[in-house]
């Protein structure tokens, strides 16, 4: 047992309607609850006095907070995570919401970029918050590989996908390249790579190349250790994630030094910064995840929470994900069904493509 089960199972019922209560109605106004509040909302009738020591042994306990002297309380981090793992009453979809991403899913323009796009985008209209969508990985077999010299210092990477699709990447090549060199390491590429897709041999080339360092130069060695780091970093993890509706958090900033936070927030995530945490935390499991605040590096600065959810292809492997990121008074009970929804119908709808 967690320690916030622990914490949770030594509260009396009292305390734990106290508790439920602060953190509901800080969560519906984003304001510090006050004692005579919580005395008209309590189902037992309890003076102002003694909700104040309920309120005080929360306090002690790391639940709740008091932000000025004199003023309501409202949760702590820890105690949000205590509402959101033992208390929190998970709503059914609202039938309003999910007319409005199924509305997003019918506009099939067959571009899977496309739809994942509308998806951000209702995602963040319906929920007035942030969204993220981690788009799939290209997995299409390779069917070609060309580097074209277009400067010294500039090199094109083409790849040819067996799909039709054509990916060029621009890369800084090694100094003193030669048509030679280029030549010999898109031939050793090609040899190896044919009808493999790139998620096939990223850990497999470095490997080929080592056994193979007699047979070429190191040129053409350089060439392709150059091109593969461009393909695996600017080709897919990098521009896999797509951002929509942060106007929404910025209106929710209030005091300039939360607007500033906020718009730290956001400029990590254009500089996709910390992408690979996003990443990871997408494929530890699947079903919908709550973040809140620090408990996620990349938005420990914002104070913001996330709900994400990982969406799988038709063999159930978690190929993306969906998210909504909002203050940690977000309505976790509305927003958890939402993202759920979402990622299992893009899974649908991608599987049933496939």
């Amino acid at each position: 047992m967690s320690e916030e089960q622990n914490i949770l199972s030594d509260l009396n019922d009292r305390s734990r309607e106290v508790f439920r209560t602060v953190v509901e109605a800080y969560i519906d106004s984003g304001e510090p609850v006050g004692s005579r509040t919580l005395t008209r909302s309590l189902s037992e009738k309890i003076s102002a006095a003694t909700v104040r020591n309920v309120m005080q042994d929360l306090e002690y306990l790391g639940l709740l907070d008091s932000p000025h002297i004199s003023a309501g309380r409202i949760p702590t981090q820890l105690g949000l995570r205590m509402f959101v793992d033992g208390l929190l009453e998970v709503g059914d979809l609202g039938t309003d919401d999910r007319e409005k991403i199924d509305a997003t899913m019918a506009r099939d323009s067959g571009d899977v970029d496309k739809m994942l796009d509308r998806v951000g985008s209702a995602l963040s209209g319906v929920t007035q918050g942030a969204s993220l969508v981690l788009t799939p990985k290209q997995e299409a077999e390779i069917r070609h590989i060309e580097f074209v010299s277009l400067a010294p210092d500039r090199t094109l990477v083409v790849l040819v996908f067996s799909d039709g699709h054509v990916e060029n990447r621009l890369f800084t090549p090694p100094p003193g390249q030669t048509p030679s060199s280029m030549r010999e390491a898109a031939n050793f590429l090609n040899a190896l790579i044919e009808g493999r897709t790139l998620s096939d041999i990223r850990h497999d080339i470095q490997g080929q190349i080592d056994s193979r360092k007699q047979q070429i130069d190191v040129l053409a060695r350089d060439l392709i250790e150059g091109g593969l780091a461009q393909w695996d970093s600017a080709g897919s993890d990098s521009e896999r994630l797509i951002v929509r509706g942060r106007s929404n958090l910025l209106a929710e900033g209030g005091a300039e030094d939360e607007f500033e936070r906020m718009r730290s927030l956001f400029d990590d995530l254009e500089r996709k910064r910390d992408i690979a945490d996003f990443l990871q935390l997408t494929e530890e499991g699947d079903g919908v995840r709550i973040f809140i605040g620090s408990e996620n590096k990349l938005f420990s600065l914002s104070g913001s929470s996330l709900v994400v959810s990982p969406y799988m292809n038709a063999d159930r492997k978690i190929i993306g994900a969906v998210g909504v990121i909002g203050p940690t008074r977000l309505n976790y009970g509305r927003i958890v069904p939402i993202v759920d929804y979402t990622a299992q119908l893009v899974g649908k709808i991608l599987s049933d493509r496939s």
